[in-house]
């Protein structure tokens, strides 16, 4: 029995092909562990699934033999398209979860790497992704609060209001552009994109909240 069975499958060729898809899940645990202590909408699952998927298909493609299989690798990408389209989301003026779609979108090449055998290949990429999402944020944020640019959306009462906004953009050093403006019978709105250091965003915000000019705002 048992070796008609080995004579059937090339107990080598099994093992290699479990140790690439073990790989797979371990890369999707790591990078899905960092996505679920950051607390995003795609975790640990998500990126276990998504490591796995993409290496079983993988590996389909070569032992199916079929004469384009750049064209399976494509539709991999394809498909993982759309999930990253799904996790990203526009909340007033934010647009939220690209960097949670992008990794999505790493996770599927790295376990196709080793669907396909580049086990080093696979290995290395996932080392920089997880080095890209943790030790880069102390950086990323150290940018941000030197430079930061955000569009605000403030309402006034009168035309004569809505300019006293400049003035409070060149008080507190930040520099501005209207973006666009909206009128209706009883209050005037203009949309700026403010540029500036964190500091003086913060304080802006505290006098816009403080300022009877200003209805209300939004950023």
């Amino acid at each position: 029995m048992i070796s008609t069975l080995t004579s059937k499958f090339d107990l080598q060729v099994i093992s290699s092909e479990l140790i690439m898809m073990v790989i797979a899940i371990v890369m999707g645990l790591a990078v899905g562990a960092e996505r679920e202590y950051s607390n995003k909408s795609a975790g640990l699952r998500t990126f276990i699934l998504v490591s796995f998927g993409s290496c079983v298909f993988t590996m389909l493609s070569i032992k199916i033999g079929i004469n384009n299989p750049d064209r399976l690798a494509a539709n991999i990408i394809t498909g993982i398209g759309f999930l990253g389209a799904g996790v990203i989301f526009k909340d007033d003026n934010k647009i939220g979860g690209i960097t949670t779609a992008t990794t999505i979108w790493a996770m599927a090449s790295l376990g196709m790497s080793a669907g396909a055998g580049h086990i080093y290949l696979a290995l290395f990429g996932t080392v920089v992704v997880l080095i890209t999402l943790r030790l880069l944020l102390p950086i990323q944020n150290y940018i941000d609060s030197r430079y930061k640019m955000r569009q605000y959306k403030i309402v006034t009462v009168s035309i004569e209001d809505a300019e006293h906004c400049a003035t409070l953009f060149r008080q507190y050093q930040l520099r501005y552009l209207l973006l666009g403006e909206q009128k209706s019978p009883d209050s005037f709105s203009r949309t700026w994109q403010v540029k500036g250091n964190i500091r003086d965003h913060n304080q802006l915000v505290a006098g816009l909240a403080n300022n009877p000019r200003i209805i209300s705002y939004q950023f």
